[in-house]
């Protein structure tokens, strides 16, 4: 199965995937618990969400896929939220295809998201490229050279978790 999708510049996620060409492939997602349609966005997101939590130490309970947000009047959805233990957003995540280019708009489709979350870190990948960069209030970002941990990001943005 793997081989119909591209190998990603991440670790090799133990996905559990079903199903077949005819039929359509799903993949369990972990943070949703439950299995969902396997496409090549889908693919970023399930192996990107292990990296977090097996090489960055997030802890999945406070990860949630898929969030519904309003934007200007219009019913979003972020694709991956990361929280402190006081439930305040940490990280918006941003997933395209590995055949989708980061570009300025992508970066400004999930600063418009964090306009509404207010998170102090993002992240955009497609699989191949990852780029993490933290936000100051009054709406500058400054570019990382990786992905912090998540005991790294609470420290950096002075917050033990449960604050």
């Amino acid at each position: 199965m793997h081989d119909k999708f591209p190998k990603l510049n991440l670790p090799e996620a133990p996905l559990k995937i079903e199903g077949d060409d005819k039929s359509g492939y799903r993949v369990f997602d972990v943070l949703r618990r439950r299995a969902v349609a396997l496409t090549p966005e889908e693919w970023v997101r399930q192996n990107f969400v292990y990296f977090l939590l097996s090489e960055r130490e997030f802890p999945p309970q406070l990860m949630a896929n898929e969030i519904a947000l309003t934007l200007n009047g219009t019913a979003r959805r972020a694709d991956t939220m990361v929280y402190t233990r006081a439930l305040r957003p940490l990280v918006v995540v941003e997933y395209k295809a590995p055949e989708i280019a980061i570009t300025q708009k992508v970066f400004d489709q999930i600063a418009r998201y964090n306009s509404v979350m207010q998170a102090p870190y993002l992240i955009v990948s497609n699989g191949m490229h990852h780029y993490c960069c933290r936000y100051a209030p009054g709406g500058t970002y400054r570019f990382l050279p990786d992905i912090p941990t998540y005991a790294e990001m609470l420290k950096a943005v002075g917050r033990r978790g449960n604050e």
